[in-house]
């Protein structure tokens, strides 16, 4: 009886320590407009952004304001969910900002798994919850000084620069300290916990940076599973990938609804160059039934695609 109740209360606690895990929260202006965030009334980066992804969130709900660089643009106050709205599990959830009526919005775009090993895209800002960008100011003295010898009588004063003393003449009206102020902006981003380091960590480079909404992806997959071929699923599939891009977690979706191993391994070689999560590809291999397709895979991802 002990052992059903503690599973019991272990089932209701489960969902809170999945979300104890984290979500991640991507927005991005579709017209590039810059902006700067606050969640539950704290701001999240000091400068603003075009394309900005928060991790650490392990909140379910927050309460989003938006604050655009131009300030011809009124702010965008809305309560947004950081989980997956169908499972409420933790996810990289995704909105994206677009003007609507001479209005902007904020509008939901997709969700996906959480990425343990996510790499970010190069145009992507990461900060992480609660600790915005830093502000660092540099002051640095350059000593101007021309006409006298700083040796030739007068009195001498010390000027130090990066660490190093200088001495400059006091009398000589041709000496000249001049200060200047340097403010460097750094991401408090350097790491995360499950693994990553977007620090280092290259971009994907192949132009993909999110993957299709789930409502356009329903539709897409729809499309494919109601061909007849598959060879016209294949070349249906392939159409929808050339103006849109997969997550892997789609790509193996789309090759599941081929009866055939070859256009399975067909489509998986298409996709990859189109696929927003590459460091995931391996997973593809799994629907594979065939070592020798899983080896044909894997070469081609070891061999960049090609």
């Amino acid at each position: 009886m002990k052992q059903k109740f503690y599973s019991l209360l272990f089932l209701a606690f489960l969902p809170l320590f999945a979300l104890a895990q984290g979500s991640s929260l991507t927005i991005f202006s579709e017209d590039g407009d810059k902006f700067v965030l606050y969640l539950n009334g704290a701001q999240q980066n000091n400068n603003p952004q075009a394309n900005l992804r928060m991790d650490g969130l392990t909140q379910q709900f927050y309460s989003a304001r938006i604050v655009f660089e131009d300030k011809a643009k009124a702010p965008i106050s809305k309560s947004i969910s950081v989980t997956d709205p169908g499972t409420n599990a933790p996810a990289d959830i995704v909105y994206k900002i677009k003007k609507k009526d001479g209005e902007m919005k904020l509008r939901y775009f997709s969700a996906q798994p959480v990425q343990p090993n996510y790499t970010p895209p190069a145009d992507v800002y990461v900060v992480h919850y609660g600790q915005p960008d830093q502000t660092t100011t540099i002051t640095q003295t350059t000593v101007t000084q021309t006409g006298t010898n700083p040796g030739d009588g007068g009195v001498s004063i010390g000027v130090s620069m990066g660490g190093v003393n200088v001495n400059v003449n006091a009398n000589d009206p041709n000496a000249r300290v001049i200060q200047t102020t340097t403010t460097t902006t750094t991401s408090s981003y350097t790491s995360t916990t499950s693994g990553g380091d977007y620090s280092t960590q290259p971009a994907s480079g192949n132009g993909c940076n999110y993957p299709m909404d789930l409502g356009s992806f329903k539709s897409a997959k729809e499309t494919v599973k109601n061909a007849s071929f598959d060879d016209t699923k294949l070349s249906t599939a392939q159409g929808i990938l050339a103006s849109n891009c997969f997550s892997t977690d789609q790509v193996i979706q789309i090759c599941q609804l081929f009866g055939f191993e070859e256009t399975k391994l067909k489509f998986a070689k298409f996709a990859y160059n189109k696929t927003t999560d590459r460091n995931n590809y391996f997973k593809v291999g799994n629907i594979f039934t065939f070592d020798a397709s899983k080896t044909e895979l894997n070469d081609f991802i070891s061999n960049g695609g090609r």
